[in-house]
């Protein structure tokens, strides 16, 4: 079956051996071609349904590897389901010029923090200009297209509506279904970002750029072109919000669901364009060009793609949201229903039951990480 696992162990050492990588690029690679095989070792588990013990290999958890997001997402979102109000939630996605993408991939930890970092005050800014009131926002950051190019965007979600200057208000939306305006969200946006990279380069954030692209002309450049702001209707409500958060928030750059075959070091993978969305598109590419675009997709290590501004930051997240919901009347938080356990297919009888763990079996410890 091709996965993205498979594709790592069959070109992977290839590939490092003969491409110029980050540590953390190295790491990822490594630990995606480890999971759930015999180097992570295993567990032994019991079938509930026909009685019969089989192996579990152990997962590498790195938050690139598609096989390993479905728990970290469940946490999170079990947390996030207790925060809701209730109130519109906006989705607002923020894109930059495709001139400033050399910047994106020399020196990647400094642009992503900039790029969340001018989202999310752009949307604070304008609100409180335009609704005289303090948002909250969630910003989450994506790097790809569909067919695995470069393509650094932030996905906001916005509760419709803030808390007023003095505290004493909950502001609303003055229409239901509009947040604020793009093109003002679009002009702040841009103005945020280039200042915090001007300021990069002449602090010596962005010496990594290549001769052929310098920093400052660059920056520039892009500031003379055209800077999109989408925002989409309003979620029909709470779930809605949950149901895409559960797409968008652990997503990595593509889904073992979406690679079709690897065959004699080509890999085929289907891909939606978004200029015509009419069919899923397929491409096949070599197994290394594959791996070189998924690679322009691993984060430094402990860079954070997930952040909160305004009265949704972490530092005041609970009390804000107290405090909302006694301005709107609606003291009561979301119930949360219990976390479902992870399910095993039984490969004996194919029963789809939870298995009993027993003593964990080391098949072999795995290698060592090396320092990013």
């Amino acid at each position: 079956m091709a996965d993205l696992g498979a594709i790592v162990r069959a070109v992977g050492d290839r590939y490092l051996a003969s491409r110029a990588t980050t540590p953390f690029q190295r790491k990822a690679l490594r630990a995606i071609g480890r999971c759930r095989t015999e180097a992570m070792g295993s567990i032994d588990a019991v079938c509930e349904e026909c009685g019969r013990e089989h192996r579990l290999y152990r997962s590498c958890r790195n938050r690139h590897c598609p096989r390993c997001q479905a728990g970290a997402r469940e946490a999170w979102l079990e947390a996030r389901t207790r925060e809701l109000l209730p109130v519109p939630y906006f989705h607002v996605v923020f894109t930059v010029p495709e001139m400033l993408n050399p910047i994106a991939l020399y020196c990647p930890e400094v642009f992503y923090a900039a790029l969340l970092q001018a989202a999310g005050n752009a949307l604070l800014d304008v609100g409180r200009s335009q609704l005289h009131a303090n948002l909250g926002v969630l910003t989450i950051l994506h790097t790809w297209g569909q067919n695995l190019s470069l393509h650094p965007h932030v996905h906001c979600v916005v509760p419709g509506g803030g808390i007023s200057p003095d505290g004493r208000r909950w502001i609303a939306v003055r229409k239901p279904s509009f947040l604020l305006p793009t093109r003002v969200l679009a002009s702040r946006f841009r103005t945020l970002l280039c200042q915090a990279l001007r300021a990069a380069a002449d602090s010596g954030g962005l010496e990594r750029l290549p001769r052929n692209a310098p920093p400052h002309l660059t920056i520039e450049g892009a500031g003379t072109q055209a800077w999109l702001v989408y925002a989409k209707p309003p979620f029909a409500g709470p779930e809605q919000v949950l149901g895409y958060l559960s797409r968008y928030t652990h997503r990595v750059a593509i889904s073992n669901r979406r690679i079709i075959s690897l065959v004699n070091d080509q890999v085929t993978f289907a891909w939606r364009d978004y200029a015509d969305q009419s069919r899923m598109k397929q491409t096949t590419i070599h197994a290394e060009e594959f791996l070189r675009r998924f690679l322009l997709h691993v984060l430094p290590d402990r860079f954070v793609r997930i952040r909160y501004f305004g009265f949704l930051s972490n530092g005041r997240r609970a009390r804000s949201i107290e405090r909302i919901r006694q301005l709107i009347g609606h003291v009561a938080s979301r119930p949360v229903g219990e976390r479902a356990k992870p399910a095993v297919l039984c490969p004996s009888c194919q029963a789809l039951r939870y298995a009993r763990q027993q003593q964990a079996r080391t098949v072999r410890s795995p290698p060592r990480e090396e320092a990013a």
